[in-house]
């Protein structure tokens, strides 16, 4: 679903789009420019980590028109995502996206904060070859983006939570279910820090209520 247009539309009235980010970290955002101990339970296996990429990608991607329609000549958000899709493939390997993290740098200027958490959105999903954690983190920052576009409609968020659990394989959910509680394990992005906190340690925890949950069938959308 394109978000754009009912942002756009939004914006006119009382609810009004915020205010443009002038700087921020790179694309991944914070916790994602560090590296933790590759014995974490953050990490997952290498196959997990791949089977969680491909989910991960489709929680940013779905967010990715409010960052481009801010920034039309910066493919960076895109690229990441179509490079965490071809790790999920098995075309990549682990060493390589992890050197190729470190070195993409730069950080979009003059948008908004629902573009510039799309953007972070992507940088989390390129992130999960280093660390399966930060698929969680994809999925926070894409559903700060959904609901900062669409500040009118108080549910957007939750709607983006039920989305994103929706789109879990029973693969995927087994593999995040691995993970620890965000904010209890400091050896990865999930520990005490800016994923733990505030809106993105709420949405985390939201989903990992709802992986608690037993199993329900797929819905590809």
């Amino acid at each position: 679903m394109a978000r754009t247009a009912l942002a756009m539309s939004e914006a006119s009235g009382i609810c009004s789009q915020p205010p443009p980010l002038r700087g921020m970290e790179g694309p991944g955002g914070g916790a994602a420019g560090k590296i933790w101990a590759v014995g974490s339970p953050q990490t997952l296996s290498e196959a997990d980590r791949r089977i969680v990429a491909a989910w991960a990608a489709d929680c940013a991607e779905r967010v990715l028109d409010l960052f481009e329609a801010e920034a039309r000549g910066d493919s960076r958000p895109r690229d990441a995502i179509a490079r965490t899709r071809a790790f999920a493939r098995g075309e990549l390997d682990v060493a390589g996206e992890i050197r190729r993290r470190f070195v993409a740098g730069g950080a979009p200027r003059g948008v908004t904060p629902a573009a510039a958490a799309a953007a972070r959105a992507a940088g989390q999903a390129a992130a999960v070859p280093h660390m399966g954690a930060h698929a969680l983190g994809a999925a926070a920052y894409a559903v700060k983006a959904a609901s900062l576009a669409t500040p009118c409609h108080t549910n957007s968020g939750r709607d983006e939570i039920r989305w994103q659990l929706a789109q879990m394989s029973p693969a995927v959910r087994a593999a995040l279910r691995q993970l620890p509680p965000v904010g209890e394990n400091a050896s990865g992005p999930l520990g005490p820090g800016l994923l733990a906190s505030g809106q993105l340690g709420t949405i985390i925890r939201d989903l990992q209520a709802g992986l608690a949950q037993p199993d329900q069938p797929t819905v590809r959308a």
